[in-house]
């Protein structure tokens, strides 16, 4: 696992998952709570792209938590275009081994969300080993940033093939079984940069705004078949996409030796949301998505929800 990755570790979520149970048995209702969690997913096949690491390692646990078993698939392969380095076979091998520890079965892939045949053979793969596919979580996604002016092509194709072609070969993938079966809940990762303009992130605004529409309309398409189509739209997220090498040079111009530290200060210093943090962590989202998930949202389909630490309040209801 790279070393500026800040997902996780196996012990820290063991740990942290501890704390959670410990503190939720404060009153009968509450004591209840972690147990029926527990199951909230027992019997469910769940698949999530870009699951290496990331939001796509805390949607895996968490999803495992609650006993569901796993389908995790990643590119773990770096683009030249991108800055920052991608996931690697260790980090998919790491929460691979995550899920098993958890007493859940996991199937985890190399596969590039660009490439239409890689998708559909993940989803084939995951039908042959736990006979159907019954959630999906389209997490997989990069950052690119550039003015669009000097934009190369190169850039744009990646950002755009793997957030929002990326969306589109996932959820085809499953969405014939879902239907046939009269069952399915899909969640697909967006962005604040969905709702927004972000100066030099023409090309990840493009394919995030793109997503939202993708979702509303398919929602339409099967929302008679038991199947919900939604997505999250998380502010900046502590992941290597947003806290990386990269993000820190372009962060502190002038900083002969920018870090993680100088960086996570300055956000602090100056927060982007209006709650004052600089950024959420990947199981803030993995909150949402689960929701989403479960059963507690069947009458919630082709919406957006946003994760934005408050970054919302001042757009036009």
């Amino acid at each position: 696992m790279s070393g500026d990755d800040p997902t996780i570790s196996r012990r820290q979520f063991v740990a942290s998952a501890g704390a959670v149970t410990a503190s939720s048995a404060i009153g009968t209702a509450q004591a209840a709570a972690p147990e029926r969690l527990a199951g909230r997913f027992a019997g469910k096949i769940a698949w999530i792209t870009g699951g290496a690491r990331g939001q796509g390692r805390s949607h895996a646990q968490r999803l495992a938590a609650q006993g569901a078993d796993i389908i995790i698939s990643d590119s773990v392969t770096s683009l030249p275009t991108i800055e920052y380095p991608m996931a690697s076979q260790a980090d998919l091998d790491e929460t691979a081994e995550m899920v098993r520890a958890m007493g859940r079965r996991v199937l985890a892939l190399r596969s590039d969300v660009r490439d239409p045949d890689a998708v559909t053979e993940v989803a084939q793969k995951g039908v042959e080993m736990f006979g159907r596919i019954d959630l999906l979580v389209a997490n997989a996604g990069v950052y690119g940033t550039a003015p669009l002016a000097s934009m190369s092509d190169g850039l744009f194709d990646d950002v755009v093939r793997t957030n929002l072609y990326g969306v589109f070969h996932s959820m085809r993938a499953v969405l014939p079984g879902m239907v046939a079966r009269r069952y399915g809940r899909i969640v697909a990762i967006a962005s604040l940069a969905a709702r927004t303009g972000q100066m030099n992130s023409g090309a990840y605004c493009a394919s995030k705004w793109g997503v939202i529409g993708m979702v509303k309309a398919t929602a339409l398409e099967v929302a008679k078949s038991n199947v919900t189509v939604n997505c999250v739209c998380p502010t900046g997220v502590n992941t290597p996409l947003l806290n990386n090498a990269a993000a820190w040079k372009r962060a502190l111009p002038g900083d002969a030796e920018p870090s993680r530290e100088k960086f996570e200060a300055k956000m602090r210093l100056n927060p982007f949301a209006p709650q004052g943090v600089p950024w959420v962590e990947p199981s803030d989202v993995s909150d949402s998505v689960l929701f989403l998930l479960s059963e507690e949202a069947r009458h919630i389909t082709g919406s957006a929800i946003d994760v934005a630490a408050g970054s919302m309040a001042t757009n036009v209801a």
